[in-house]
Order: C-alpha cells, then structure tokens, then sequence
C-alpha cells in the first residue's frame, strides 16, 4: 500500500528563502534512475545549490546532489547530473513566461515524497537585494523576541 504525503521534507532549500521572494510555487515529479530512491528515502540529498532550467520545452533540475545509495554496486549513478522534472506543457510555458521577467528565476524549494513517488516543490523567485536581506533578518528576529516574550508573560 502506498504511503500517504509526509509533509516533513526530505530535503529542504533554507538558502532559497534568503535570497529570493518566492512569487508562485509548483510541485514537479522527478525522474529518477536506479538506486536514487533509495538514497532520496534515506535523506541523502541536498538542494543547497540546485537551479532549474528550461531546455527544449522541458525542465531539468541541476547541482542537485543525491548520495550514491551505500548497499549498491556498479550501477550506482552519477550524484550531480541533471535530472528531469515532471511538468505540464502549461505549466512549463508558464514558467519560461516567468522567467523572461528581469530578476526572476526558478529554485528548488524542497524534496519530499508523496503516494511513494519523489516530488520537488519548485518556486519562482525574484533576486533580494543585500538591504532586502537584512530587513528580513530583522523583521525574523523582532517576531521571535515578540513571541518569546508572549510565551514568558503567558507562564
């Protein structure tokens, strides 16, 4: 029996969020090859630096690092190649559409799994200025002091 959608991600990109504003998101499936799963099962993959481009109307996700799977053999794969996302043709006409914009680009937000099938929630985002990036560190760490404080007037 399939499991069911785990909302804890297997790999999640923090670095995406500091340096864009993230305007729409899209999950993608993923194609995967051999003993990928099993490595993406066991957590071993990284999103830090991956990007997504659009070549020949389709999507490929790149610099996305999976771990070759420890119990395999020779028919381990390749942990940096490109692999491809599965997209709508819609979906995929939207995205270069966005990108077109000046400033916008495609990231990996996080990989996790769904019905037993590997997914990665991609967003498109806008570029943040050095000053946008402190703003928001600002605005986090008030929110936090403000929280913390409610909770020790709460005890």
């Amino acid at each position: 029996m399939a499991k069911k959608h785990d909302d804890k991600p297997l790999a999640q990109n923090k670095k995406a969020n500091h340096d864009y504003f993230i305007e729409e998101t899209i999950e993608a499936g993923i194609v995967l090859q051999g003993t990928e799963i099993k490595s993406i099962r066991n957590g071993k993959v990284q999103l830090k630096d991956a990007f997504v481009r659009i070549r020949n109307n389709e999507a490929w996700i790149s610099n996305m690092h999976i771990s070759p799977y420890e119990q395999g053999n020779r028919f381990n794969h390749d942990p940096l190649r490109s692999r491809k996302l599965l997209l709508h043709k819609k979906q995929i006409s939207s995205l270069i559409g966005e990108t077109k914009r000046e400033g916008f680009t495609i990231v990996p937000l996080k990989m996790y799994l769904k019905n037993g099938y590997a997914k990665v929630l991609i967003g498109i985002g806008k570029g943040k200025k050095d000053y946008d990036k402190r703003d928001t560190l600002k605005k986090k760490e008030a929110k936090r002091d403000i929280e913390r404080a409610f909770k020790d007037a709460q005890r």
